[in-house]
C-alpha cells in the first residue's frame, strides 16, 4: 500500500522504470522528464490511502500522459524541417539495447500510439493483456489485437544489430577511419549497397532535408563532410559513446558537440546512420561527456 510509503520514496523508486517507459513511448528524453514531473505532481495531489500499488497507479498515469502528448507530437512532426530523430540517449551501463535502440525507436514512430503502448508494455515491461487494457482503458482482446498488429508491423521493418557491442564500435572506428582518410572505396565497403543516412537539424542546425540513399552518395557524403571540418578553424575532436544502447560516435568543435551519429549494423556492413544535429536533442549527451571528462580529470 502506498499508505505506508511517502508518495515521494514510492516514486523514487519507480523513477527509472518509468523514464524508461516514457523515454520509448516518445523518443524524447526531455518529454520524458515532463511527464514524469507532471506525474509527480499528480501523485502528490492524490488521496494516498485510494492507492493500492504505487507502480501500477503511476505506470497508468505516465501511460495515459504519454498517449496524449503523442496525439500533439504527431501534429508538431508534421511541420517539423527534415527528417525527425528520436532525441539521443546516453546510456551506461546499457539497457536492452535492441527496444532503445535508434533504428528501433524510429520504427516505433510508423505505430499507432494505442500499439507502441500496447507493445512496449507487454513486450519490454512484462504486462499482461488484462493489466494493459486497464491501464490504456480498453479490453483485453483489444489490446491482443493491438499487439498483433504492432508485432507483424514490426517484424517485416525490424532493424539489424550487431551480434556484440565490440562488432558494433569496431564497425564504426573503421568508417571514422576511412572517412578521416578520404578514402573512397573503403568507406563504400562498410556500407551496405541500400544504406540510409537520415540527419535531424530540426531547421536549428546545418542538416540534410531529406535521407541520402546508397554506398555511394552516403560515402561522398561523408568525405565532402571530413573535407569541410580539415578546413574549419576550430578544433575537431572525437569520443565514443555509449548512446541508446550502442557505441555512438560523437563530433564536438573545441568541446562543443555538433552532432551524434548512431548507425545501425550487422556488425559487418552499416545499413542506416542517423546524425542528430538540432542542438536541442543534445543536451543530454552533453551532460554524460561532462561527467565522463570530470571523472577521468
Amino acid at each position: 500500500m502506498m499508505s505506508d510509503m511517502a508518495p515521494e520514496q514510492s516514486f523514487q523508486e519507480q523513477r527509472p522504470r518509468l523514464f524508461s517507459l516514457a523515454y520509448r513511448m516518445l523518443g524524447s528524453a526531455a518529454d520524458a522528464e515532463d511527464v514524469l514531473q507532471d506525474a509527480w505532481l499528480r501523485l502528490q495531489a492524490a488521496d494516498a490511502a485510494s492507492i493500492e500499488s504505487a507502480g501500477a497507479w503511476l505506470t497508468t498515469v505516465v501511460t495515459r500522459l504519454c498517449l496524449d502528448q503523442l496525439k500533439s507530437a504527431r501534429q508538431r512532426r508534421e511541420s517539423y524541417v527534415g527528417p525527425w530523430l528520436p532525441e539521443p540517449l546516453p546510456t551506461e551501463p546499457a539497457p536492452d539495447r535492441e527496444s532503445i535502440s535508434m533504428a528501433f525507436l524510429l520504427l516505433l514512430e510508423q505505430l499507432t500510439p494505442a500499439e507502441r503502448a500496447t507493445y512496449l508494455l507487454h513486450e519490454v515491461f512484462d504486462y499482461s493483456h488484462a493489466e494493459i487494457a486497464e491501464i490504456i482503458g480498453t479490453t483485453a482482446a483489444n489490446c491482443r489485437q493491438l499487439a498483433l498488429r504492432a508485432k507483424t508491423h514490426l517484424r517485416e521493418r525490424r532493424p539489424r544489430f550487431a551480434p556484440s557491442v565490440e562488432s558494433h564500435e569496431r564497425l564504426l572506428a573503421q568508417f571514422l577511419t576511412a572517412v578521416q582518410g578520404g578514402q573512397l572505396e573503403p568507406l563504400k565497403q562498410l556500407l551496405s549497397d541500400e544504406v540510409v543516412l537520415r540527419s535531424d537539424g530540426g531547421g536549428k542546425a546545418s542538416a540534410a532535408t531529406r535521407p541520402v540513399e546508397g554506398s555511394e552518395r552516403v560515402a561522398r557524403f561523408f568525405l565532402g563532410l571530413a573535407g569541410k571540418m580539415a578546413r574549419h578553424p576550430l578544433p575537431i575532436t572525437f569520443r565514443i559513446l555509449s548512446v541508446n544502447g550502442w557505441p555512438a560516435l560523437v563530433t564536438l568543435e573545441s568541446g562543443r558537440i555538433v552532432f551524434v551519429l548512431s548507425i545501425e549494423s550487422d556488425g559487418q556492413r552499416i545499413h542506416a546512420l542517423y546524425s542528430v544535429l538540432n542542438p536541442d536533442k543534445l543536451v543530454a549527451v552533453e551532460r554524460a561527456l561532462q561527467a565522463q571528462t570530470s571523472s577521468e580529470n
